[in-house]
């Protein structure tokens, strides 16, 4: 009976460590950058993300086939809505936003690649557990690797593959702060 209950509790240990698809935070605001696979695209944006009323604010810099671009966007999904910002002409475009909202998370069908620490293991503290994932995007769409922090499932990469772009790859940098969503960012 003894021996039941030591292997029930292994087995519960073991299972209570392996890492399960997960969900970013409602509210995150910093930077990302964006470059492809065949050298086509490279954008820098500042962003605002607001999964509570389903809007995103991108403020981007790039440059596409070889021509530099400025991008500033409000995208209101559960309105349906985006409005398209230029601060030089004081111009502010309003469109249907015909896409659906997708929350930053891991999907449920998504296959563990692994975990891992960036920086030191030395010593508690000293590192960030990692674990990257893999799967298909919808509608055969192409496939994805994303890897997110272990606590708190903040994306830090992820890579799509397209057919017109090949390996796409968009690195993350955030801050966390309900601070940051106060109603003027989101003014148009």
């Amino acid at each position: 009976m003894r021996l039941l209950v030591v292997l029930t509790c292994l087995l519960a240990g073991c299972l209570a460590q392996k890492p399960h698809p997960c969900s970013s935070p409602p509210l995150l605001s910093g930077a990302l950058t964006v470059s492809t696979q065949n050298e086509k695209l490279w954008t820098y944006a500042q962003y605002l993300y607001d999964a509570l009323e389903q809007r995103v604010r991108l403020i981007e810099i790039g440059n596409y086939e070889n021509k530099t671009f400025t991008y500033d966007v409000l995208m209101l999904f559960r309105q349906g809505t985006m409005y398209e910002i230029n601060e030089h002409n004081r111009t502010c475009k309003k469109k249907p936003l015909k896409s659906d909202f997708y929350p930053l998370a891991i999907p449920k069908d998504a296959s563990l690649v692994g975990q891992a620490v960036v920086g030191s293991s030395s010593g508690p503290g000293q590192g960030l557990l990692v674990n990257t994932w893999t799967g298909d995007l919808p509608n055969k769409g192409g496939k994805y690797t994303s890897t997110v922090t272990e606590f708190g499932c903040i994306p830090i990469n992820t890579m799509y593959h397209t057919e017109q772009f090949g390996w796409m790859v968009i690195r993350l940098v955030y801050t966390i702060s309900n601070m940051l969503f106060q109603q003027h960012h989101w003014d148009v």
